[in-house]
């Protein structure tokens, strides 16, 4: 059996209640992660290969272990070169230096503006050119997300570079039905935004989403970050990103007060509610994938380099959001509806999985369309377990809503409580040994006497004794 570690926040196989994915962040701070992750596991997942996720922490320290219990280590990544995430680049370069198996990244990319200026990422080149260079001595390829990432690469002098776009719009295989279930959209019909902080706070997105709430009642707005979540389900807003009250996630806008606010823990989750509705557009690269996915019609608004990108790679219907930002008719859903095209996304799906599932083969993975059962068994475990549906609002003040929240503190208390427990004894053992040792430090200690030297004084004394009586 074949042993490949994933890095991910979690396992797609792992229930974990909300509470709990809050207090531990399986998200990695974005839920999108878990979309192309759980679909790398479940594409790498065969009847030969056991997939582990490995959360989604670098432990420079397991390389050891790593390199005795694995075949292959498999990176899927977003857009991590950017300044941001250089520490954390950094950190797991140092650990795939360490490896002597196959590392395999799938579908980095690198952040820049629509312009597709690199001058942002020149200060931490060297770091992109220290993990690349660590990768590719243990692969064939590096697969990157897009066009821009590609040339970026190049323009450094590596050459073993594949545009794959992104895991997650293989999750299921080389079929992908996206198609428009009503020739318009009225005010009755059922849609979905999503949008960063970012793009709400400094770009215009906010205004967008206001219009959108006042002409369409079945509004529902779908977040994607750890603060969202938190914000939600605990109303908690010591996070920065509580500063921006624009953003439909913070409990003071109109949307969280109608509960028309989601965010998922579980793509499956996610994906299954996107199923129900006619159109989703925003900002998010993966909130809208996941609607495609649900086979939901989906529109980009791109304010970056690396949602730009795969949508040109993917054929996704994509408008720039400076652009629509000017014109309030430019960003109507409606228009937005009308003039998305997905007979590229649909008609060249196939020859990107065929791409795709190419570059696997080339670094030695298998696939479960190729090589298992096309995911068959994968999806039978998710439909026999119960995830926990997305995260809604805090408006009520019921027993159950409190309940389940305060039952939850008050478990941590008691964790705590004992944890505590155990360090203080910890603590009181180790400071015991310590000023024993001090003390022991403190005071000369004699040299031990030798078995000469201890006999000496046992008999000296009487032998001196005889002796002395014998001169008398």
């Amino acid at each position: 059996m074949k042993r490949i570690l994933l890095r991910s926040g979690k396992s797609p196989h792992d229930v974990v209640p909300v509470e709990e994915a809050l207090h531990r962040d399986v998200i990695a701070t974005n839920s999108g992660n878990l979309i192309f992750s759980d679909a790398a596991h479940k594409i790498l997942e065969t009847p030969g290969t056991e997939v582990v996720s490995n959360g989604i922490g670098t432990d420079v320290a397991a390389a050891g272990r790593i390199n005795e219990e694995y075949d292959a280590f498999v990176v899927p990544l977003a857009n991590a070169f950017r300044p941001s995430f250089e520490s954390r680049l950094k950190r797991m370069t140092r650990l795939i230096s360490k490896l002597k198996i196959p590392v395999i990244v799938l579908g980095v990319g690198a952040q820049a503006g629509v312009g597709y200026n690199p001058a942002r990422l020149k200060p931490m080149e060297p770091a992109v050119r220290e993990f690349c260079s660590a990768v590719l001595d243990r692969s064939a390829s590096i697969g990157v997300r897009g066009e821009f990432t590609e040339q970026y690469l190049k323009d450094m002098g590596f050459r073993d570079v594949e545009v794959i776009g992104c895991p997650s719009l293989f999750m299921y295989g080389r079929e992908l039905d996206v198609r428009k279930k009503s020739p318009a959209l009225t005010p009755d019909s059922r849609i979905a935004v999503n949008g960063s902080h970012s793009a709400v706070e400094k770009q215009g997105l906010d205004r967008i989403i206001a219009r959108t709430h006042e002409r369409y009642p079945h509004l529902r707005f779908v977040g994607q970050n750890l603060s969202d979540a938190r914000q939600l389900h605990w109303r908690d807003l010591s996070d920065p990103n509580a500063l921006v009250t624009a953003m439909p996630t913070h409990p003071d806008h109109p949307m969280y007060r109608e509960d028309k606010v989601r965010v998922y823990i579980d793509p499956v989750t996610w994906i299954d509610d996107l199923r129900a509705f006619d159109f989703s557009f925003g900002s998010r690269i993966h909130g809208n994938i996941a609607a495609l996915l649900a086979g939901t019609p989906a529109t980009v608004l791109c304010g970056d380099s690396r949602t730009l990108e795969l949508c040109r790679y993917f054929d996704i219907p994509h408008q720039r959001l400076a652009e629509v930002v000017k014109d309030p008719r430019a960003a109507d859903p409606a228009r937005l509806y009308e003039q998305a095209d997905f007979g590229g996304l649909v008609g060249g799906h196939a020859e990107r999985f065929e791409r795709f599932t190419a570059f696997l083969d080339r670094n030695g993975l298998e696939n479960t369309f190729t090589h298992g059962d096309g995911g068959a068994a994968f999806e039978e475990r998710m439909e026999s377990l119960s995830f926990p549906p997305g995260i809604r609002p805090w408006n009520d003040a019921d027993i159950t809503s409190l309940t389940t929240r305060f039952g939850w503190l008050q478990s941590r208390i008691t964790e705590l409580s004992a944890d505590n427990a155990q360090l203080r004894r910890e603590l009181a053992r180790t400071g015991a040994k310590s000023a024993k040792a001090a003390k022991a430090r403190a005071t000369p200690v004699a040299p031990a006497a030798s078995v000469y030297r201890r006999a000496r004084r046992v008999v000296g004394r009487p032998i001196k004794r005889a002796l002395q009586a014998g001169w008398q």
